[in-house]
């Protein structure tokens, strides 16, 4: 593919050359290049031009009761178009900071393309923030406008600052009616020009580790970058895809807004309080979802239920957010004929190693470089590109769905993108074909006995018994070998936490592990998470360190 002309026609080529090459990597990897940009909204530029007269559905949301509602890419042109206007009347202006707290509901997907057209930036946050987080979002994001549902309005009595405040659903005092914007005119004239690297997104990480980070993306990196996700899912005009994941988090931009409305496809939501994996697998026979995305959790939740009532699965199946264990791939290979296509991603990136639509796949691995990224492995020690290492970005080649940085905070974007390197923090192994395999982030793996241990792959074991419904893996100190892999673990339902039970999990360690790294002591307990739902490994190591268990397992009984 020739280098890609400017704008929206150079966005229409780049993605209508992934089109041709679904199937072919080694082409689409060889000659894809990223649009040159330099004025360029996705909103108004893309969305508009194939939603005009356009009457095949871009959202469908089922909810829990069973009613739902289905909006036309017309339909959902016009619609964002008044919101823009009326949010316009609002004092919404381009620069300005708007967090937008919401669910599944038409309103996120309205107020998204009505931010785009005005040049506003968007804070996306999940709906189960509290008040603490909500300043320390209005403060350090300097939000000027709150776009959030009636029921969650109260959170902000307690968040000071002078923004205005807009809310979808019953009327509040104090609270514009979001409900009057539906009465504005369907068409919007931009006031100027949209630069592609002018902020669209900021995104404040989950913060496993420490405060969370400020992620900066421009109408380019997440818009075009997720390109790269689009090739990954294999996402086609006429795709009905069904991506399993919370608004607030990158995710949801990822499989639920940009990867579908760049293939044209439609994005289908299931609304639940709960989740139900017999529902949810009626709802995707009954609706024709063609395509899956979930995390996995879900898909281990999933495995669980009887698969096989589905009689007409997805034929495109992914899994991410955490690495995918071999044995959940397994089952469902057996159970649909499908095999689910790991991906490697973050919130500063868009997809950037996968398993994409037409490449052999391998056990364990995670897939190869996306079209568009150039990925080395760094030593940590010696700083050269290596067999096994952290998992960096080439960025004399730098890739379009890179973010721009860490907003406001030099120090860490220094050290993310030292050495001509954008630095991942995780670290994976290349093998001679290519495929790169996931081992850890960098400060998870541990050494036991001078050994190596990536706590994923243990993870990945202890998954394959029947017992286990989740594991985490940690270093606990041990006087002989510094380390030894403590496994906390959550069962599934019908299992006892007592000896028998751990005695079974330690047997299934003793026969699917090398010595050096079996599993030597257990316990049964919930796994600290982030509100995203990622394990706080960090926080299970820091208990083993202050060794603070009273009902521990060994290998030789309860300690």
């Amino acid at each position: 593919m020739a280098d890609s002309s400017a704008g929206v026609e150079g966005f229409r080529e780049a993605r209508d050359f992934l089109l041709r090459h679904r199937g072919d990597y080694g082409t689409a990897y060889r000659d894809f290049r990223w649009p040159r940009l330099d004025e360029f909204n996705w909103a108004l530029d893309w969305f508009d031009a194939i939603a005009e007269g356009n009457e095949r559905p871009a959202l469908w949301i089922v909810e829990e009761d069973g009613s739902e509602d289905r909006y036309s890419f017309r339909e959902m042109s016009r619609r964002s178009s008044r919101v823009a206007n009326w949010l316009r009347e609002q004092g919404v202006g381009a620069g300005d900071r708007i967090l937008l707290m919401l669910g599944n509901q038409v309103e996120l997907w309205e107020t998204m393309l009505a931010a785009m057209k005005l040049r506003a930036v968007v804070i996306p946050a999940t709906t189960l923030l509290g008040t603490d987080d909500l300043i320390d979002r209005v403060e350090r994001g300097q939000v000027a406008h709150v776009v959030t549902g009636s029921a969650d309005t109260g959170k902000f009595d307690g968040v000071p600052g002078e923004y205005t405040r807009i809310a979808i659903g019953d009327p509040v005092p104090g609270w514009l009616r979001y409900a009057d914007a539906y009465a504005d005119p369907p068409d919007f004239a931009p006031d100027g020009p949209t630069r592609a690297d002018d902020t669209l997104l900021l995104y404040f990480t989950s913060g496993t580790t420490a405060q969370p980070k400020l992620v900066e993306h421009t109408h380019a990196s997440y818009p075009v970058g997720h390109l790269s996700t689009m090739y990954w899912i294999g996402l086609e005009p006429g795709d009905v895809h069904l991506n399993i994941s919370s608004p607030g988090w990158a995710k949801h931009a990822w499989s639920n807004l940009f990867a579908p409305w760049n293939a044209e496809a439609t994005v289908f939501i299931h609304n639940y309080s709960r989740f139900d994996p017999a529902r949810l697998l009626t709802e995707i026979q009954r609706c024709g979802v063609t395509s899956f995305c979930a995390p996995p959790t879900v898909w281990r939740m999933l495995i669980q239920a009887d698969m096989s009532t589905l009689k007409t699965p997805p034929a495109k199946a992914v899994g991410a957010g955490e690495p995918l264990n071999p044995e959940v791939i397994e089952h469902v290979r057996r159970a649909w004929g499908v095999t689910i296509r790991d991906g490697f991603g973050q919130t500063e990136t868009t997809v950037q190693v996968a398993n994409s639509p037409g490449q052999p796949l391998k056990t364990g691995s995670m897939g190869r470089p996306s079209p568009g990224y150039r990925v080395v492995l760094l030593d940590p020690g010696t700083g050269e590109a290596a067999d096994e290492g952290e998992i960096c970005l080439d960025l004399s080649e730098r890739p379009l769905g890179l973010m721009v940085g860490y907003h406001g905070d030099e120090e860490r974007n220094a050290e993310a993108m030292a050495g001509g390197y954008y630095h991942t923090g995780d670290v994976g192994s290349r093998d001679e074909d290519g495929y790169i395999t996931y081992v850890g982030r960098a400060d998870d793996v541990f050494k036991a006995s001078d050994y190596k241990i990536s706590p994923f792959e243990l993870e990945s074991v202890l998954l394959e018994h029947p017992a286990v419904a989740e594991a985490a893996v940690v270093p606990s100190p041990d006087p002989l070998r510094l380390a030894v892999p403590k496994a906390f673990v959550v069962l599934t339902a019908g299992w006892e936490p007592g000896e028998e039970t751990a005695r079974s999990i330690f047997e299934h360690s003793r026969n699917h592990l090398a010595p050096y790294k079996r599993v030597r002591r257990l316990e049964f307990a919930e796994l600290p998470k982030t509100v995203s739902g990622k394990i706080r490994r960090t926080e299970l190591r820091a208990r083993e360190i202050e060794r603070r268990s009273d009902r521990e397992f060994t290998e030789d009984g309860v300690e």
